[in-house]
């Protein structure tokens, strides 16, 4: 074991399993998300790390000859950081472990307001190839209602800044979020937010709430309700329905997903279409 002072919990896409999680924040800057219990707890306040702190630990990898060939910036949002210190923490990666393969990151769309395409692209020249951004859904009624604090408009302004810095977009929606109420609309926005952006990777994960969704419903003022497993797999089917995607890796593979779904949209989006309704008859 190697000394990492990571402050718990500390968490990752599951794409990033062989990579070192590098902690250089601790929590989420925004952090208001009512769906999201990740970084509630007291000693998960957003504090960045110090920069000698971050280059102790990458010095005791390489003195212990450590194999790292992928590295993740942890916390929640490590791009919430200024361009002086995410240039200073990639100059260290790179000093360090000059053969990376690639260095990723969390990304609020928020993040990225005060971000150039040059000042992205300078990052991307560095390293830093992906970023992980939870759009969770393209409806911005519903994203109010979550406390997102971001827009359609929002998330796409970052999505195409980030395509033109040539860093590879990995975008999350959750299926389910809005309930039955709001299911079509999250789903139609969804699939539109994701034509105009394009990303190179797109995943659906379903909320999940392992202490509790009251905090998240209160939101809805009684207008919300899990939705059962057929409701999730129509909304699924609407949302693939409306995709118009070029070249976009598609995976629904997470453990909070009922149904396992994988190809290359819009290359086998028929093929994952028949899949869900083969799931609707099943369980209807």
């Amino acid at each position: 074991m190697y000394p990492l002072n990571y402050i718990e919990p500390v968490f990752r896409p599951p794409s990033e399993w062989k990579s070192l999680i590098l902690q250089v924040t601790n929590g989420c800057s925004w952090n208001k998300c009512t769906f999201c219990d990740m970084y509630k707890d007291e000693q998960k306040r957003f504090k960045p790390k110090a920069i000698e702190e971050i280059e102790a630990e990458l010095k005791y990898l390489v003195q212990n000859n450590l194999p790292v060939t992928r590295v993740f910036l942890a916390d929640g949002d490590a791009v919430s950081l200024s361009m002086k210190r995410l240039k200073e923490i990639m100059q260290l990666i790179n000093k360090y472990f000059p053969n990376l393969q690639r260095v990723s990151s969390y990304c609020l769309p928020r993040n990225l307001l005060n971000k150039s395409i040059s000042d992205l692209r300078e990052l991307q020249e560095m390293g830093l190839k992906i970023f992980y951004v939870g759009c969770e859904s393209g409806n911005t009624e519903l994203l109010s209602l979550i406390e997102k604090g971001e827009t359609f408009d929002s998330s796409l302004e970052a999505l195409k800044k980030i395509k033109e810095a040539g860093i590879k977009s990995s975008v999350m929606i959750l299926n389910g979020l809005g309930g039955p109420k709001y299911s079509e609309q999250h789903a139609l926005a969804s699939a539109e937010l994701m034509n105009q952006a394009q990303p190179e990777y797109l995943s659906t994960l379903v909320p999940e709430f392992p202490f509790g969704s009251e905090r998240f419903e209160k939101g809805f003022n009684g207008n919300w309700r899990e939705m059962t497993r057929q409701e999730l797999f129509q909304e699924m089917h609407l949302l693939l329905e409306n995709l118009n995607l070029n070249k976009t890796i598609f995976r629904s593979d997470h453990a909070s997903n009922h149904l396992v779904l994988k190809g290359i949209l819009g290359r086998d989006k028929f093929r994952i279409i028949n899949e869900i309704d083969l799931a609707i008859q099943l369980v209807s």
